[in-house]
């Protein structure tokens, strides 16, 4: 459940020795994490499935399986304000094929609030296809959402921009911890997490690894601002629990949250949790949502003050990625007629256009990759649009 369209339209390589991953929470059913926890080699994505019939058959869990070549537990220390946080990082990774010249590139994938990495299973698995392997793909589950989890659970609660931002810098710190031997980085996200990748890049190009571009995809800061005055009734207003992970599939297809049944099968489990015997007693769910977006409302303004400026000053290339004709504030208006960025326009799509359309964006971030990959000839460095 994004916080910026949904309320609009009220619908809702080299990776480095990374730890092994961890069996299921306690008190999970190791059947419900089967799924994402275990994920041999990349293979080819599943085809959506053909019936029409309206029963809950249709809507069933899929494994994530076939997008990623591994799903790991990233154990990340000194977290948050004080640095006295530690966490344990869901991460969907799919390795570049490094050549005799370059350590590869990856693309940093950031989900939107209320969403999880799988929100990019679709996506992760085109890029790979489509690229024959040459591209790679980092997504992970950001604080409080997913299957991250934190060794003070209060700490979850914490979604400032700063310190989401400060979250993705040390989480690639971890995985990439010298410079020399990381791949190219291209930064992507959506709603919220467009907000984090604008905020993040110009840092994580200077002390992580050279970043190609960054991709905000679905948030405009004028648009997303306007919404959020009606926010909260709007989230009010959303299923408080589902029966059963089909069910709570079934309602994001049914009201056009997700409009495509293949990337919801794979995506909308890991937003959800077991209710507890109390909740379960108290509401008649016995699935909840992972967050509680309510909780997050201090957090709403500062995820979108200030990102067209973030955007346009990126020092890398720029490409923003809109569900329809949504209008442009006045910053990034001047900026497009000055050619600082690309825009794309996705039609017949929902907020989440890479669950919606995930081949049209796969294809429109591999020509971004490659479209400003950098050029040397010789001792001589060709900058690209943006860079400084």
């Amino acid at each position: 459940m994004s916080l910026q369209r949904d309320a609009m339209r009220a619908r809702l390589a080299k990776l480095p020795q990374l730890p092994p991953l961890a069996g299921p929470t306690e008190g999970e059913d190791a059947a419900d994490d089967e799924a994402a926890d275990s994920l041999p080699p990349l293979g080819a994505p599943r085809k959506p499935p053909r019936s029409s019939t309206p029963s809950l058959s249709v809507f069933s869990t899929l494994s994530a399986e076939p997008y990623f070549h591994s799903a790991l537990d990233v154990d990340v220390p000194a977290l948050g304000p004080a640095h006295d946080q530690a966490a344990v990082f869901r991460v969907y990774y799919t390795p570049p094929v490094p050549s005799e010249d370059s350590n590869g590139t990856v693309f940093v994938l950031h989900h939107g609030a209320g969403y999880s990495g799988l929100s990019f299973a679709c996506v992760a698995g085109l890029l790979r296809e489509m690229s024959g392997g040459e591209a790679g793909v980092l997504t992970y589950d950001c604080r409080g959402h997913g299957k991250t989890l934190f060794a003070n659970p209060s700490d979850e609660q914490d979604l400032s921009l700063p310190t989401l931002t400060s979250d993705l810098l040390s989480l690639l710190r971890t995985l990439f911890p010298v410079r020399a031997e990381a791949p190219d980085l291209v930064l992507v996200g959506h709603s919220m997490g467009g907000a984090v990748c604008a905020d993040a890049v110009n840092t994580v190009r200077r002390d992580v690894a050279p970043v190609v571009g960054v991709c905000v995809m679905d948030v405009v800061e004028g648009t997303a601002m306007e919404a959020l005055s009606g926010m909260m009734s709007l989230i009010n207003a959303q299923p408080r629990g589902f029966a059963s992970p089909e069910a709570a599939i079934a309602w994001h297809v049914r009201n056009n949250v997700i409009r495509n049944p293949l990337s919801a099968r794979l995506s909308v489990p890991s937003m959800l949790r077991r209710a507890t015997p109390e909740e379960e007693a108290e509401s008649g769910f016995a699935w909840m949502w992972r967050i509680d977006l309510r909780k997050s409302q201090p957090y709403w303004e500062g995820w979108f003050k200030g990102l067209s400026g973030k955007f346009v000053s990126a020092q890398t290339a720029r490409m923003l990625v809109l569900a329809g004709t949504d209008r442009l504030d006045t910053e990034l208006m001047i900026a497009q007629m000055q050619g600082k960025f690309q825009q794309v326009v996705l039609p017949e799509v929902g907020h989440c256009l890479q669950e919606d359309a995930p081949s049209q964006v796969a294809e429109h971030l591999l020509h971004f990759w490659k479209r400003n990959e950098r050029l040397s000839f010789g001792a001589t460095h060709i900058k690209k649009v943006g860079e400084r």
